[in-house]
């Protein structure tokens, strides 16, 4: 098999500024690793200020050009794009498994989600409309149109490489605006590869941007302190997304927020229990738990209780852990050692409150960042996993014996990004759906992300809509002119 770092050369391993693949400006460098393994794939450049605001250049001096690109062009350079992501789906998979950790099953499935938003925003380019109408009072015409917003600034985190940064990409894209991602840290190889497909399609210099660095906060700050930046558009955690709005409030850009979550997921007694068992497997493991929509907390009514968590923790425990590219492999390696720490100590501390743990729940010794699968019961309503998102392979299950109980539990949080329900019951299934603060809702299923349709949160969990019709309107402004018609 060869070797998953053979599809992005050495030369594309830098920053993509304009038309030019470039070094540092003062040539640093810094190292991703596997985190199965911990050793070092690849060096890549370390931007600093300067090559943020040179990137900043290019999507300036890009913007009018591309603003004024035919929206039939545009969307079929989206078009191209899914379909040359579509062909190499195999090679970018094993690139997102080698430097994020996720089985490869799992990435495989990144790139399929990750390329379909370039198809429908393909689709969206050419329906970008306005509206032409009389003046109640008559005498003059409305007429709206709309504009891209400007030059964006992306900030993408580590847990999906690919569809994260393509999320965002691609309607900027059909709308328009030309746009400067920088990457996680942690995974910045697949994005540079994104940069590099898709200057093999075609796209122009300057309309995609990639800034690598370790310095993060120094670079994107710069960004947002520069008046021709007018889109941030940032997908992580509250508490870094709190920073970027104030910073951001200082020239009054416009801010999509995809925050953290602290998800609940409630079985119901008259549920499928066989339809719920797979919603929470998914809802809970996929891409590891690495994901702001896992299942944080799952709510389990109490004639239900035992059944379902003895099954639950059957088929936790019998998932397989090891190198995501190695075949069988249910779990991969988390991000990092700091990440392994974080979900073990939150482990322990519900076991101190009174939890037990049914399966997993030890750290393994050995290279690598893994954490087995683990289910939690009697987790008490104090323990710090509650109230954090857990952000890996980590369930914690809770009776309850009331909706209104359990309502009131699931709303007990700042966030309000997603939520899961299993009931067999379409009344029940509307109450929740209109008694849960959430942005998203699964009813009877664990997987709701698709390009179609709006994601986003309410509460502290974001601000805004990525996919669907509304995620193109993200990136456009509109003016309205008053037209005398007498």
């Amino acid at each position: 098999m060869s070797d998953p770092m053979d599809v992005l050369a050495p030369e594309h391993r830098r920053l993509r500024i304009g038309g030019d693949w470039r070094d540092a400006a003062n040539g640093a460098t810094f190292a991703v690793e596997d985190p199965a393994t911990g050793r070092t794939i690849a060096e890549v450049a370390d931007a600093e200020v300067a090559d943020g605001l040179a990137a900043l250049d290019a999507a300036s001096g890009a913007m009018a050009q591309w603003a004024a690109t035919p929206p039939r062009k545009r969307s079929e350079l989206l078009t191209a794009t899914y379909r040359a992501l579509t062909a190499r789906s195999e090679e970018i998979a094993r690139l997102i498994t080698l430097e994020m950790g996720k089985p490869l099953a799992e990435a495989r499935a990144e790139v399929g989600y990750g390329a379909e938003f370039f198809r429908w925003f393909a689709e969206e380019a050419v329906r970008v409309e306005g509206r032409y109408s009389t003046a109640p009072t008559g005498g003059y015409r409305i007429l709206t149109v709309p504009k891209p917003v400007g030059p964006c600034v992306f900030v993408t985190p580590w847990n999906f490489p690919l569809a994260m940064g393509a999320r965002k990409i691609a309607p900027a894209l059909a709308a328009g605006c030309t746009t400067i991602t920088k990457p996680a840290g942690q995974t910045p190889l697949t994005m540079l590869l994104l940069a590099r497909i898709m200057e093999e399609v075609g796209v122009p210099a300057g309309v995609v941007n990639v800034v690598t660095t370790r310095r993060s906060g120094d670079v994107v700050s710069a960004l947002l302190a520069d008046r021709r930046t007018r889109k941030l558009s940032f997908t992580g955690s509250t508490e870094v997304g709190r920073v970027l709005l104030r910073q951001a409030a200082d020239n009054v850009l416009r801010t999509s927020m995809e925050l953290g979550g602290n998800a609940a997921l409630i079985v119901c007694a008259d549920a499928d229990l066989d339809v719920a068992l797979d919603g929470a497997m998914v809802a809970k493991m996929r891409n590891i738990g690495e994901s702001c929509i896992a299942a944080n907390r799952i709510y389990v009514e109490e004639p239900v209780r035992e059944e379902f968590t003895a099954r639950f923790a059957e088929r936790m425990g019998a998932l397989s852990v090891g190198h995501g590219l190695d075949d069988g492999v249910d779990v991969g390696a988390l991000i990092d050692d700091a990440s392994v720490a974080t979900i073990d100590g939150l482990v322990a501390d519900a076991v101190d409150r009174g939890a037990r743990v049914l399966v997993g729940g030890k750290r393994p010794d050995g290279p690598g960042h893994f954490y087995p699968p683990t289910v939690l019961v009697d987790v008490p309503d104090d323990a710090r996993m509650l109230a954090t998102e857990i952000f890996g392979p980590v369930a914690p299950v809770i009776a309850f014996t009331s909706d209104d109980e359990v309502l009131a539990k699931a709303n007990d949080t700042e966030h309000g990004l997603a939520a899961y329900v299993f009931t067999r019951d379409l009344r029940r299934a509307l109450r929740f759906a209109e008694g849960l603060d959430t942005g998203m809702l699964g009813v009877n299923r664990g997987l709701i992300s698709d390009p179609s349709a709006p994601f986003g949160g309410v509460k502290q969990s974001g601000i805004g809509k990525e996919g669907s019709h509304e995620g193109i309107l993200e990136y456009l402004d509109l003016t309205y002119a008053a037209v005398d018609l007498p």
